[in-house]
């Protein structure tokens, strides 16, 4: 087939979508000189029209046209929204056994949509009279053969370490130029967030790239212009000739701008042309300015800087994930018997009128309209036959019409309840959705929030899709940002966090093709709160919002450092309002995990923490021991790397709670998880003191600076010449040993140690 018969056969045609998408499949394998499903893979196990659909329900299928290896293609009809069809191919994905290629076509356009794991996803689309290039059908070509010549070459986190790098310079110029470092970074937020929404496509026209270009010549007119353009974003109206929709949501309650320079705009300008700011990770907004947030920081540690999405998940799955996705399986069960019933009623007064034609016709009885009689024969437009048609059957057949009704109706009616009781069961599992209440009481920029948020939003896309294939058809979705909430201590990180929940969301909606923006487009966050997670003001307790699940990362501060991170009047507070349930040795992360075992105790609620290690022993363990206890530790990684402020420390994490649906410790089964964080048997946490050692000291050396080094570092100095008075470094570095080094994996310390004998002038 050539392109020209191609288009002039499909640009003509007024075929639906199940009339012509495998026809039009087929002629494009044609024109690329492609195999087809059946003549490639006769028996479908690698390639093959409507994949899947003996798996949910006896629907559709996933897709339309699947290739292993290749893509999944899903086909609408003309002028259909090909944003559900993508819909509906992302939230089958991994069953497709996750293509490169995503492909949804509506017969007059072709769009793929890159799909490879860690990579900016890119758009291509071809319109009919695209078919007409060479280029163009190679592109196709590769798609079909799954090739990586279309794969894009950027991962979302080299664009965020770029742009990070570049407005991080600006940053500085400008705190150089004596601003103050948070309306330096409050500024940059919503320069950052207004090359989001351009490149996004929700912000029409790029006012603000063409204003910075413009400025460039007229440096001294740029406060003025960036503060006419966030006022507009604000309310909504016309910046010069374009349309700008109402954005605020709290980010544009003020329109104040900084002066820039002209080496400024044209940075500015230069990031928004290399890089597609759509894709931007949102935890450039913890590192981009994590030198803002050190003005007047209230506690050691943010929870600001990046954190893996891997990492997070490995709370986030368990703890919201993996136990939603089991309530969804439980109620598509419940939908599929509903439509079963639903179809069986539907079956059953087909053939109960198809009795009742036979009956009439071997009384020689005449309808009085051939359409009923029609009606009659197909089981369809029963309602009409039912009401108009019984009534003017004249006499015998009449009466034969009247006594079969009643069975009609019922079932009718029993196929309506049907109908309705799935719809109930799929609206009540998205009700669900939408009132889940998840709180991150040390979000930080919001990094734990924005997994959590695409999170669910992927399980109530995976909903709607499931409930469509069981026959169910698609509603609008319910999950909002007002399920979200944060607390933290620091002004401008409770902004970051915002910022990095709007982005999230946003770019959720435009990956699934939910481009249809309300106004305004930011959801007021009024669940970031801006407070101290532990204490008011008066020193009493803070208390929480409810939520079903608690998520985060609390800051590290070992129990010893809290006086030199917090001072000594805020710890005394804080030994005072948890006095008998936090012993005052225990690490500061403790406190976040008591009040967290409080607020899930005794309910269907969860709690999935990243904590210090030192909390699987000393005084820090006790706060898991009534969690241990109770049971109801479900989800533990005992000893996990994790990297705080630049440097590597290992973390554990923590899951307790209800409904987690099994036990894991360290990703593999567990009967049980003890305080210290190992698996049930031998609990050596519940050993007793020998009555044998009563009185007897056994504490060691005790560390009272810091002078830890590397085991890799140490053994570089051991190798070293003598020093200038003749005397080895080995005379002051000794190998760091404690009880963790013995009963787990060596930490491979060393230590400076000049003992407790030799001089100042000597050490």
């Amino acid at each position: 087939m050539t392109p020209a018969e191609f288009i002039r056969k499909w640009g003509d045609s007024t075929l639906r979508e199940r009339q012509g998408a495998q026809s039009h499949f087929n002629d494009l394998c044609a024109l690329i000189g492609e195999p087809t499903p059946t003549e490639d893979d006769p028996f479908g196990e690698r390639y093959c029209f409507e994949r899947g659909a003996e798996k949910v329900g006896g629907g559709d299928g996933w897709a339309d046209v699947w290739r292993r290896g290749c893509f999944g293609w899903e086909y609408k009809g003309k002028h259909k929204d090909l944003g559900a069809a993508l819909r509906q191919l992302q939230a089958y994905a991994l069953d497709l056994q996750n293509p490169p290629y995503l492909v949804v076509s509506d017969m007059e356009r072709i769009v793929v949509h890159t799909n490879w794991t860690n990579t900016v996803s890119r758009r291509l689309e071809f319109s009919l009279d695209d078919l007409h290039e060479p280029g163009k059908l190679d592109q196709l070509r590769d798609v079909f053969r799954g090739s990586e010549r279309l794969r894009p070459g950027t991962s979302p986190q080299a664009i965020t370490h770029d742009a990070a790098e570049r407005f991080g310079g600006l940053g500085r110029r400008l705190q150089e130029r004596g601003h103050d470092p948070r309306a330096v970074a409050h500024f940059l937020n919503r320069v950052i967030f207004c090359l989001f929404a351009e490149h996004a496509g929700i912000l029409v026209g790029k006012p603000l790239v063409r204003m910075v270009k413009a400025l460039q010549a007229r440096p001294r007119l740029a406060k003025q212009q960036f503060e006419a353009l966030f006022a507009t974003m604000g309310e909504g109206g016309f910046f010069g000739a374009d349309a700008v929709l109402r954005f605020n949501g709290g980010l544009f309650d003020d329109a104040g701008a900084l002066p820039l320079e002209s080496d400024d705009l044209r940075l500015i300008a230069d990031s928004a042309a290399e890089h597609d700011w759509a894709e931007i990770d949102p935890a450039i907004f913890g590192t981009l300015f994590e030198e803002a947030l050190k003005a007047e920081r209230k506690r050691a540690a943010l929870g600001a800087h990046y954190t893996d999405r891997d990492k997070i998940l490995k709370i986030v799955e368990p703890v919201i994930a993996r136990p939603l996705l089991a309530e969804w399986a439980g109620v598509a069960d419940g939908i599929r018997a509903a439509m079963e019933d639903a179809r069986g009623a539907a079956l059953d007064r087909k053939l109960a009128t198809e009795r009742v034609a036979a009956t009439l016709d071997a009384a020689g009885a005449d309808l009085v309209m051939e359409g009923e009689r029609r009606a009659l024969a197909t089981g369809a437009n029963l309602e009409l036959f039912e009401d108009a048609g019984a009534t003017r059957l004249p006499g015998a057949a009449g009466r034969a019409m009247k006594k079969v009704q009643p069975e009609l109706t019922a079932l009718a009616r029993r196929r309506t309840v049907a109908l309705n009781r799935a719809r109930d069961l799929r609206d009540g599992f998205l009700d669900r959705l939408a009132s889940f209440r998840v709180l991150d009481p040390a979000c930080g920029s919001g990094n734990f929030l924005y997994v959590a948020l695409h999170a669910i939003r992927d399980i109530e896309l995976r909903a709607l899709m499931d409930a469509e294939r069981l026959g169910v058809p698609q509603v609008p979705p319910r999950v909002s940002l007002r399920s979200f909430h944060g607390i933290e201590v620091e002004p401008y990180a409770a902004e970051l966090a915002r910022v990095t929940l709007w982005i999230g969301d946003l770019q959720w909606k435009r990956r699934n093709g939910y481009t249809s923006y309300p106004e305004p487009v930011l959801e007021a966050l009024d669940g970031i709160e801006n407070r101290d997670a532990l204490l008011n003001p008066d020193g009493t307790e803070a208390a929480w919002p409810e939520a079903d699940v608690i998520v985060g990362n609390p800051p590290f501060l070992g129990g010893k450092r809290m006086r030199a991170g917090l001072g000594d009047e805020a710890v005394e507070r804080l030994f005072a309002a948890y006095r008998g349930r936090v012993p005052a040795e225990a690490d500061f992360v403790c406190y976040w995990v008591e009040k967290a075992w409080r607020a899930v105790d005794g309910a269907e609620r969860r709690a999935g923490l990243v904590t210090t290690n030192s909390v699987r022993g000393g005084a820090s363990r006790r706060v898991l021991e009534p969690i241990a206890a109770a049971g109801a530790l479900h989800e533990a990684w005992a000893d996990e790397p994790w990297v705080l402020e630049g440097a590597a420390v290992r973390v554990s994490m923590l899951g307790f709670g209800e409904g987690f649906g099994g036990t894991q410790l360290d990703g593999a089964p567990a009967e049980r998880i003890n305080a210290d964080l190992t698996a049930a048997g031998t609990d050596l946490t519940q050993a007793k003191r020998l009555k044998e050692n009563a009185g007897v000291a056994f504490m060691g050396d005790t560390k009272g600076g810091a002078f830890d080094v590397p085991g890799e570092l140490a053994r570089q100095w051991l190798r070293a010449p003598k020093n200038p008075n003749g005397r080895p470094n080995s005379d002051v570095l000794k190998p760091w040993r404690n009880a963790m080094d013995v009963t787990r994996r060596s930490a491979d310390k060393w230590i400076i140690d000049f003992g407790w004998t030799m001089d100042e002038a000597a050490a």
